[in-house]
């Protein structure tokens, strides 16, 4: 399992893996992969600062990225109070109330985690300048094209730049603001992802950008035989997110909090849904009691980007101190029916790489 992508970015193995969590991340890259920390829950720079100085100890010499939440187009920003002002009265008592009829009980809120401001278009500037003092390789871009200042900024100190797509005209576009590796994210995908299904997209996005730009597969990938089939369609390598949730590796990240990973591991591929209720943009969630409410009749439409996450932010903290798995907001893709058990990082990797073989095997075996 070699390919170009592994000359490009110096890893072993042409798989990338984004995770909100830095153990998760180093672990990866510790293993042969690319590991890509997600930077939205960074409210302050000096924070991401101490966390990227941990990924330099941590990860053996090796390369490593960060994926930063940045608008192609910069927003209207204010400050929290000031965004708060902008959130519907109704909004507000819708959240309060469907809190109060699901049981979760209050606790204190902390602003340290919210994850709110880090979806400003200055916050994620911040990130790009707190990142290109350490040892970063990429720079991913979950909403597109970065602004070309940032693309220059990137280049200028010799970091790759990758960007998602969930169409052919969006990847085009992508290549010529100058990105140098485009992610063909899937229907299937957890977080933000457009309508197409990873098998039709990621031919369309290859063909549609050349064979001479790297395109990684994103979105229903949980399996060597699926890394090999995104090889066989045309990408470069593979983009996953949702294996990585149920790594002991992300559990030391939530504090050994298991609630999340046992919803995620009893759930089933048709135990997700794509809501705008997470951040304002469409994004492919768990499905729970909590997007269940959302999706009631009377329920208040979802607010854009990033008045949503500002409303529910709150509300994710309560949820996850409640420790009902029937309530977990989270996201994830539908490759959640395969992840059924918490294990290591490095066995997952050592799988994925023999899976790959077996499957490369078989198909050798069939001229």
């Amino acid at each position: 399992m070699h390919t170009r992508l592994c000359e490009l970015l110096g890893i072993d193995y042409p798989i990338v893996a984004f995770t909100p969590s830095e153990h998760v991340a180093a672990a990866v890259t510790r293993a042969g992969g690319l590991g890509v920390l997600g930077c939205v829950r960074f409210n302050e720079a000096s924070a991401l600062d101490e966390t990227l100085d941990w990924m330099d100890a941590n990860t053996d010499g090796k390369p490593y990225g960060v994926d930063v939440v940045m608008p192609s187009k910069i927003p209207e920003e204010g400050t929290k109070g000031e965004l708060s002002n902008h959130i519907p009265p109704e909004h507000r008592e819708f959240v309060a109330r469907t809190l109060r009829e699901l049981g979760v009980p209050e606790t204190k809120a902390n602003d340290e985690t919210g994850g709110v401001l880090g979806w400003l278009h200055s916050i994620a500037r911040s990130h790009v300048d707190v990142s290109l003092k350490h040892r970063v390789s990429l720079i991913a871009n979950a909403l597109g094209s970065p602004p070309s200042d940032v693309i220059e900024q990137a280049h200028s100190h010799g970091v790759k730049v990758a960007a998602l797509a969930g169409k052919a005209v969006h990847a085009r576009s992508h290549v010529d603001n100058g990105v140098d590796i485009v992610v063909a994210q899937g229907y299937e995908a957890g977080g933000h992802t457009g309508e197409i299904a990873s098998m039709v997209l990621l031919p369309e996005v290859v063909d549609q950008v050349g064979h001479d730009v790297p395109v990684l597969a994103a979105g229903g990938i949980g399996s060597g035989r699926q890394v090999a089939a995104a090889l066989a369609l045309g990408a470069c390598g593979v983009w996953m997110g949702s294996y990585w949730l149920t790594t002991t590796e992300y559990l030391e990240s939530m504090n050994n909090s298991s609630t999340m990973q046992e919803a995620l591991v009893a759930a089933t591929s048709s135990d997700t849904v794509r809501s705008r209720i997470y951040s304002g943009k469409p994004a492919r969630l768990l499905k729970t009691r909590w997007t269940d409410a959302w999706q009631q009749p009377g329920a208040p439409t979802p607010l854009p980007m990033p008045l949503q996450n500002l409303l529910v932010s709150e509300a994710h903290q309560r949820i996850a101190a409640s420790h009902d798995p029937t309530v977990v907001a989270m996201p994830v893709g539908q490759i959640v029916g395969r992840m059924n058990a918490v294990r290591p990082v490095a066995e997952l990797m050592s799988e994925l790489v023999s899976e790959y073989g077996d499957a490369v095997d078989r198909l050798q075996k069939t001229r």
